[in-house]
């Protein structure tokens, strides 16, 4: 039987239908960082019962799984066949509170968890600074004597290659540069710096693994001001989509052709 585990972001988990398509089925780990999820966790955190303020279900556990670092515990308890890694969720700066690293994400942001007291005294460690790197470039390292000592050595690994757009097509199929790009609300950043940053990971990624499989499809990488989660240099036009899901199908991954739809509550 096949399963199917990714390490990413919504790129790759759009490739699912949300119900009843799959998705129930994916072991789903986003919205975190290798430093921060080979890390301690953030000690005295207090996740609350019900996601707070705006947050949707599944980004509130994401965002309790990358505090508590309970992801690659799942991870492996899944014995998935395939892990699909991407990097576009590395991103977002990182947060040191004493031993523990976590990913300063929107949704961390937006959670109102930084008002509690292991976040009072946290250092910011900016996402393209040589820290930052350093970090990222040890705990790949871990990572790959993890995978090569645990039940994840027999997956077949799979690396879905991506970039942030830096164009978008209309309606009438003509390009526009995408332009006030964001990070999180009221930050802007320039693409080009976190492209390169997405470079240097997946060569240094692919280094230290064991052999991996890679998916791509650099032709395609334009924004689609349509899609379902609004407009954005990782939110792609279809014919990206269905790419990906073809190159998968002929590595034993099957990924039901569908359009990104509303998230499950």
């Amino acid at each position: 039987m096949t399963r199917i585990a990714i390490v990413g972001s919504c790129i790759t988990r759009d490739l699912w239908p949300i119900r009843g398509g799959g998705a129930e089925h994916l072991t789903y780990i986003s919205r975190t960082s290798l430093p921060s999820l080979l890390a301690e966790p953030a000690a005295g955190f207090r996740p609350a019962r019900q996601p707070p303020a705006d947050m949707r279900k599944h980004e509130h556990n994401a965002l309790v799984a990358d505090l508590r670092k309970t992801a690659l515990t799942r991870l492996i308890a899944a014995r998935p066949t395939h892990i699909i890694f991407d990097f576009i969720d590395e991103r977002f700066d990182l947060l040191a509170t004493g031993d523990a690293v976590s990913t300063h994400s929107a949704e961390l942001i937006r959670s109102g968890y930084l008002a509690q007291a292991p976040f009072k005294h946290a250092r910011p460690i900016p996402r393209l600074s040589a820290a930052a790197e350093r970090l990222w470039l040890e705990a790949a390292e871990e990572f790959a004597a993890l995978v090569r000592a645990t039940p994840l050595a027999g997956a077949k690994l799979i690396l879905h290659s991506a970039r942030w757009a830096t164009e978008q097509r209309m309606a009438d199929g003509t390009t526009r540069p995408i332009r006030n790009v964001e990070l999180t609300a009221g930050r802007p950043v320039e693409i080009g710096p976190y492209n390169e940053l997405l470079a240097r990971q997946e060569a240094a990624f692919e280094a230290l693994m064991p052999p991996m499989a890679r998916v791509e499809a650099a032709g395609l990488r334009l924004a689609d001001p349509g899609h379902a989660w609004g407009l954005s240099p990782f939110h792609y036009i279809s014919e990206y989509y269905n790419e990906i899901r073809d190159q998968l199908a002929e590595l034993g991954v099957s990924a039901p052709a569908s359009a990104p739809s509303v998230p499950a509550a």
